[in-house]
């Protein structure tokens, strides 16, 4: 079979390709980081350096695919919109568009549980609960791109979405990473009372997820499926662990959500004024997401998709600290 993934030099995209090439799909990778690309050629993937913002060069690319993986975004927690509108929105409307163009037997969408938070705590979130109004960049274009890919659907788009929850896992990026620099600096505080808890996705369930959707019957198609690891866990006593294993002391400073919320609020707007708009140390979609509690439920996923987590949290969060200590000797 063959397949085309956008965002092959990501977390996720990457993760995928090399799963798909494991299983014998003639597959190609498309992304614009020139080393990651020939990381991909050396593993025996089809490298496509390629914009997705750029309606010619994807079109080009999705010809004589049969399934296409958009794992491609800007996902970062701060930015200007005009960032996060070309490569999530522009860049869902460019594939759509391809795909139907070239007549794809099914694209699958990876799009995010981010268009669930508000500014407190929600739990066991379905995916036909209302919509809040959307506390990011990020998730408000993301829920444009969700649009996108329905109105291909109007169309004609066999088409099917994700909405997967913090991955993390070896390679992350993001996630862990970010949290260890901050725990490595000292510089995290307890937000809130700690016993908040969230939802958190590794990494090989959500390639499962994605697999599943593109062999899923075709009452799935138009749907959106909420994935996650489906035991929630108290995020502190997370950090706890990764503490102790990475010999760093433990958060020990606590600040109240509202006096977080308060302080993240005014470096927001201060940052704002600065050229070029850094990402403050602290932001308002932060500190809601380090003391509030957030949960999916993935009944959806599990009963029409047949999804089930293979691995668990406690195996996950051990295979990425032994990658991390590996990757990061003392």
């Amino acid at each position: 079979m063959k397949a085309l993934v956008t965002g092959a030099t990501g977390f996720l995209g990457g993760a995928l390709v090399r799963r798909l090439r494991g299983l014998g799909w003639d597959v190609t990778g498309l992304g614009r980081d020139p080393k990651k690309l020939n990381e991909l050629e050396d593993a025996g993937i089809r490298p496509l350096h390629a914009d997705i913002r750029k309606k010619n060069q994807v079109s080009e690319a999705v010809k004589e695919q049969e399934f296409v993986f958009h794992c491609a975004a800007f996902p970062s927690p701060w930015g200007n919109y005009e960032l996060f509108y070309q490569a999530n929105v522009i860049g869902a409307r460019n594939v759509a568009r391809a795909c139907l163009e070239n007549k794809v037997k099914r694209l699958v969408y990876v799009s995010t549980p981010s268009i669930y938070f508000e500014y407190a705590s929600r739990m066991s979130v379905k995916e036909s609960d209302p919509l809040p109004e959307p506390i990011s960049n990020y998730a408000r274009t993301k829920l444009l791109a969700e649009e996108e890919i329905d109105r291909g659907v109007a169309n004609g788009l066999a088409a099917i979405s994700i909405r997967p929850r913090a991955l993390f896992g070896e390679g992350d990026t993001v996630i862990f990473p970010r949290l260890i620099r901050r725990i490595r600096s000292g510089g995290l505080p307890i937000l809130g009372d700690g016993e908040n808890i969230v939802d958190l996705t590794y990494i090989d369930n959500v390639v499962d997820a994605l697999l599943l959707c593109a062999e899923s019957p075709a009452g799935t198609l138009g749907k959106k499926y909420n994935i996650s690891n489906g035991e929630p866990v108290k995020i502190w006593k997370l950090i706890e662990r990764i503490c102790d294993e990475l010999k760093y002391p433990r958060p020990r400073r606590r600040i109240s959500c509202r006096a977080a919320h308060a302080v993240a609020g005014i470096l927001e707007s201060v940052y704002t004024l600065i050229p070029f708009s850094p990402e403050p140390p602290l932001t308002r979609l932060s500190v809601s997401m380090m003391s509030n509690s957030s949960t999916l439920d993935i009944s959806a996923a599990r009963n029409e998709l047949g999804y089930q987590p293979n691995v668990s949290i406690e195996e996950g969060v051990g295979r990425f600290l032994k990658w991390w200590k590996e990757k990061n000797p003392k």
